[in-house]
């Protein structure tokens, strides 16, 4: 029951500056209660300025928790982020890997049933990704792959070699192989942009091929395809 008592504590406390939230600790009544009571109760200047300064001081408070919260969180969320990223980024490079092997790489038929593994691109950056989805995804050794230049022979070799050298490290390019051109071709792969045609090769890998196609055919069916 709300007693005398209660709203005579009230009013002397905003009288003291305190604010609405710390009368309602001392004085458990409704809030439209005890906004009835005090709105006649006015403020002296000194306690307006202590509820001014309570009010910023909460807000300074609030600020700093929100920011060790932001901290924390953000932590947390990075080392989640990170404990997910291998499992994804591993799925991620599977997913690539097979995919560019579907599109790039050499499949066994009918009439090579011991196809090895053989990768053909001019981008370094998918060879690169090709490359590291062999030692990461297949478990290859580093030993068991090399790399095969496709050139024209009027282009500059050197600077060729140099190129993927520097780009495809650990796995320097082994052999050159020289492309003919042919009478009346009008080339388009000419100029200081032109360094001749990559091809990733693993040795003693016809059943790593075999593998790779079941991979292509289990994603098919995943998708729904066949």
């Amino acid at each position: 029951m709300i007693t005398v008592v209660q709203k005579t504590k009230a009013i002397r406390l905003r009288k003291e500056g305190f604010s609405y939230r710390e009368i309602l600790r001392q004085v458990p009544v409704a809030k439209s209660t005890l906004s009835l009571w005090l709105r006649a109760v006015g403020l002296s200047k000194k306690q307006k300025q202590r509820l001014t300064e309570k009010r910023l001081s909460a807000g300074r408070r609030g600020a700093e928790a929100r920011r060790n919260w932001r901290i924390i969180n953000t932590k947390n969320a990075y080392a989640e982020a990170k404990k997910e990223a291998t499992a994804v980024f591993n799925r991620e490079l599977w997913l690539a890997g097979v995919m560019l092997y579907w599109a790039e790489g050499s499949k066994q038929k009918a009439t090579n049933v011991s196809q090895s593994v053989k990768f053909s691109n001019s981008d370094p950056l998918m060879i690169r990704l090709f490359l590291k989805w062999l030692t990461t995804i297949c478990k290859i050794e580093e030993s068991d792959i090399y790399c095969e230049l496709y050139i024209h022979r009027n282009s500059d070799i050197k600077k060729a070699v140099k190129f993927w050298n520097k780009r495809l490290a650990p796995f320097p390019v082994g052999v050159i192989y020289y492309k003919r051109d042919s009478a009346g071709t009008n080339r388009k792969n000419v100029g200081e942009q032109y360094n001749g045609l990559i091809t990733a090769r693993v040795r003693r890998s016809t059943s790593l091929n075999r593998k790779i196609s079941a991979w292509v055919e289990i994603f098919l069916q995943n998708c729904g395809v066949v």
